[in-house]
């Protein structure tokens, strides 16, 4: 018997979203269906919303999500990316990206830049093709999706910000290269700068200085690791770090030209810059070559994630998410049925994470 869904269509910034009812179509071989049981409101979601980045419409926004198999196609015998088969009553988590592996241009080290991506929540609904992003009730995985079975006792609102902020926060660290012993800069302290921060910290770093203009996001951060924190309103860029040497590496989660600028000048001889935030229109950063040059300076930029990212992601927060605030930064919970009143309350309050609980009536 067919199962009944629901979703809610974005179709234009600023206008409400639209609630459907519809028959969730038949499985096609390697696909999953999923009941979604928590979703949260990512940055781009909003900057969607907002009308600061375009997505094709009408689209069903949301990808951090997390859910339970409730069916999966009869042709198929599928395992998770540790081995595991995977069973209806699992509960998952996913790449937001399914990369078909036998395309021209694929690369497995940058799986999510191949040709013929399929992204959950960054497509357009069609006759043929409905049930692939967060705010809905359901969801249909399709084949070559990544997924990592999750444990029981783990929070949903902690799992639905796994497979984008933290694997994003995981790949930056991957792209800074070794931590242990090392002084780190990030600035930026929304979700993914204080990931980074935890990160840092469990991987041994010996100074981790964070910056952001928000004075509660950056006490917040010394629960996450931070060892220095600094106003980069009020605090000149000569006080972030107080060594003469420079830090070995800086990431920046903000976005921001001018933390940017800033974070690169306080890099000292080797060191890397990790570039995550910067994405979407903005001036062009001003970098003075010559110390790049005389400084030896790796420049790196990362958009989404690769799969040993998203392991490492699942693995991070299976080990940690007791040790950190992590539940913390999800400042509000909204029923499905009550998704315009979530996104007028990000917009406006500008939480770190709001909660769509599913559960919620």
């Amino acid at each position: 018997m067919a199962i009944q869904g629901n979703f809610f269509v974005f179709e234009k910034p600023h206008q409400l979203l639209r609630a459907v009812s519809s028959k969730i179509p038949t499985l096609e071989d390697g696909e999953i269906l999923v009941k979604i049981n928590y979703a949260t409101l990512c940055g781009s979601d909003l900057h969607t919303f907002c009308g600061l980045r375009q997505e094709p419409c009408p689209t069903i926004l949301g990808h951090e999500i997390v859910g339970t198999i409730i069916e999966l196609n009869a042709n198929s015998l599928l395992n998770d990316a540790t081995g595991k088969q995977l069973a209806i009553g699992d509960t998952i988590t996913w790449t937001v990206f399914a990369s078909d592996p036998h395309t021209a241009v694929y690369n497995p080290d940058t799986p999510q830049k191949n040709d013929y991506l399929y992204k959950y929540g960054h497509r357009q609904i069609t006759e043929q093709d409905t049930f692939h992003g967060g705010l809905a009730s359901h969801i249909i995985l399709r084949r070559h999706t990544y997924i990592r079975i999750l444990p029981k006792e783990l929070p949903a609102p902690i799992a639905a910000t796994i497979n984008c902020a933290i694997a994003t926060a995981a790949g930056a660290i991957r792209l800074a290269g070794k931590i242990k012993g090392k002084r780190v800069l990030i600035s930026g302290m929304g979700l993914l700068g204080l990931v980074c921060t935890a990160m840092c910290k469990e991987s041994g770093a010996s100074q981790i200085v964070v910056t952001d203009i928000d004075d509660m996001r950056l006490t917040l951060a010394k629960r996450f690791g931070a060892t220095e924190i600094f106003n980069s309103k009020m605090d000149q860029p000569t006080d972030l770090t107080n060594t003469a040497d420079g830090v070995d590496c800086f990431i920046d989660m903000s976005g921001s030209t001018e933390a940017m600028e800033t974070g690169v000048a306080q890099l000292g001889i080797n060191g890397t810059a990790v570039f995550i935030g910067a994405v979407f229109n903005q001036r062009k950063l001003q970098l003075d070559a010559e110390q790049m040059i005389r400084r030896i300076l790796t420049i790196r930029g990362l958009h989404n994630y690769n799969y040993d990212d998203f392991s490492e992601a699942v693995d991070f927060i299976n080990e940690n998410w007791q040790k950190y605030p992590f539940l913390d930064l999800i400042e509000k919970e909204f029923s499905l049925d009550q998704v315009n009143e979530a996104f007028d309350y990000a917009v406006v309050n500008k939480p770190i994470r709001v909660g769509i609980n599913m559960d919620l009536r």
